[in-house]
Order: C-alpha cells, then sequence, then structure tokens
C-alpha cells in the first residue's frame, strides 16, 4: 500500500494536509472530492481505497466504482440505491442508442448485459431493391414479432414476406422453392417413385410409424393376425393375413420383389428407366 502524504489521489479525493486528530492511531487527513467537499479520512482507510470520495458518487465502503467504463454499448453513469437479492449494486447507465437504464454491476462486468436492449432488435435497414439468394425485395412489410418482414418477390415468381435479419444472415434465400427442388433432388423421383427411399427400405431402414420392425407388416388387434402389404407408386397392395409374424415377413420379402424389378430397370437404363435414353437395352 502506497504511503499517504500531501498531494496524493485516492480515487476522487486529494489529499491536502495532515491534522492533529488521530483515528485509532492513525493520523487522520483533510481531503477534498472532486466535488469541492471536503471531508476527514484516515492514513489506513485512505491506503486500502475503503474510501474514495465523500460519498457523493453513492458508492458503499469497499464498492467497485466502474463509472465511465464502457460495457458492450453501455457507459457506466451513477449507482443507484437500489441492490440485487445478491447484495450487488445496480448501476444507472446510458446505452449509444440514448437511452438509459439500470443494470446489475455483475452483469456489466461478466458481459451477459451490453445494451439497452437494442442489440435484440437490429434497427430498420433500407432493403428495398437488394437480393438476397432468388429473392429481390420489393416494400418494407412492417414489425411482427418484434422483426422487420419485407414483401420480396422469387425468381419463380411467388411473392412472399420474409423477416429482416433472415434475409440479413443467408437463412432464407428463397420463397421455399428452393428447398422444395433440392428435397426434390435428393428424393430421385422417377416415374412418381422416390428412388432414394426404395433403396432406404431395401438397405433395412424402417419407416418412423413402423412398431413391428419390419416394414409393412402390422398387427391388427381387430382380427388378432398380422397384415403384410407394400406401397408403390402411390398404390398399396394387400398381401395377406398371417397368424405367425415370420409368415407376414415372409409375405412382404416376395411383394418385394417389385421393388427389386424398378431398381434393376433404373440401373440397366443408367437412370431412364422410361426406355427412352441412350442407355435403352432391347428385350
Amino acid at each position: 500500500m502506497e504511503t499517504v502524504k500531501t498531494g496524493s489521489k485516492i480515487g476522487r479525493l486529494t489529499v491536502e494536509e495532515s491534522t492533529k486528530q488521530r483515528r485509532n492511531g492513525y493520523v487522520v487527513w483533510k481531503c477534498r472530492c472532486q466535488c469541492g467537499r471536503e471531508i476527514l479520512a484516515d492514513s489506513r482507510t485512505l491506503r486500502r481505497g475503503s474510501v474514495k470520495d465523500c460519498g457523493c458518487s453513492g458508492l458503499r465502503p469497499g464498492q467497485r466504482d466502474i463509472t465511465g467504463r464502457r460495457f458492450g454499448m453501455l457507459t457506466a453513469l451513477r449507482p443507484t440505491e437500489e441492490r440485487t437479492g445478491r447484495g450487488s449494486t445496480v448501476w444507472q447507465c446510458r446505452c449509444d442508442c440514448g437511452k438509459e437504464i439500470t443494470a446489475d454491476v455483475s452483469r456489466l462486468i461478466s458481459g451477459s448485459r451490453k445494451s439497452c436492449g437494442c442489440l435484440r432488435h437490429p434497427p430498420l435497414k433500407d432493403f428495398a431493391g437488394k437480393r438476397f439468394g432468388r429473392l429481390t425485395v420489393l416494400e418494407y412489410a412492417g414489425k411482427e414479432a418484434g422483426m422487420h418482414r419485407w414483401k420480396c418477390r422469387c425468381d419463380c415468381g411467388r411473392e412472399t414476406v420474409v423477416g429482416q435479419t433472415l434475409l440479413q444472415t443467408g437463412k432464407t434465400k428463397s420463397c421455399g422453392c428452393l428447398q422444395a427442388m433440392t428435397y426434390r433432388d435428393n428424393l430421385k423421383l422417377m416415374e412418381g417413385t422416390s428412388v432414394t427411399l426404395l433403396q432406404a427400405v431395401k438397405g433395412g431402414r424402417l419407416i418412423k410409424s413402423n412398431k413391428s420392425g419390419y416394414n409393412g407388416v402390422y398387427y391388427d388387434k381387430r382380427r388378432s393376425c398380422w397384415v403384410a402389404q407394400i406401397t408403390f407408386q402411390g398404390r398399396t397392395k394387400y398381401l395377406g393375413s398371417f397368424d405367425q409374424l415370420e409368415n407376414a415377413v415372409k409375405a412382404r420379402r416376395l411383394g418385394e420383389e417389385i421393388y427389386d424389378e424398378f431398381l434393376e430397370r433404373m440401373e440397366s437404363t443408367g437412370g431412364d428407366i422410361s426406355g427412352e435414353g441412350e442407355g435403352r437395352k432391347e428385350s
């Protein structure tokens, strides 16, 4: 700890001169605060920094002085009389947007509070005429649920309303047609049938709603039997009812020959299962 002497600076206090007073054996000094007020403080208190002003700052002995410090967009102005449940000082702060708020000092220092809330609600931007992916912004469509929204026209011709943040971050790039196109490509649709899904089923992938452990096989409680069926090109074919699960599974596997024929035909024609491509084979 530094020695206290005339001219020493402790917080907002300037030590002017010693007095003849003693407090618990320590010299008592006359100090002047930046606000102009004079106070008396002993050497030990000054060395420890327990007192840094005349009381004009509102700080209690031992409290951290963050006056003037910046925390994100917030500048600490002064402490208030308010305290949190844990005893932390609540400070009056000014945000860069001009709004004043109160904030817990612990949240300011930890970085969990960086603005008056304006960071969570981005300001309105001029997006009219700009392109985002397949979308061209036409006009402002108002604010809903705290988000600015813009009316846009997609390259496919359809109009849609999209949130400003979704456009800015690139999370939305079309009216939905881009996702539909991608999904359709991933399915590899041919003759109205998804090659991808057929291959997945043949590979042992179970449909989510399945409870028997075998695709196309379910237990009919009303008739107390196992039922086998198969769906192909939008049509479901009944394959029979059985007392034993294994018999229903055998019927289903026999029915899947229609899948095998379809996939073999696709491979033999290089994906042109209509039979009109260059890779067509004569039967």
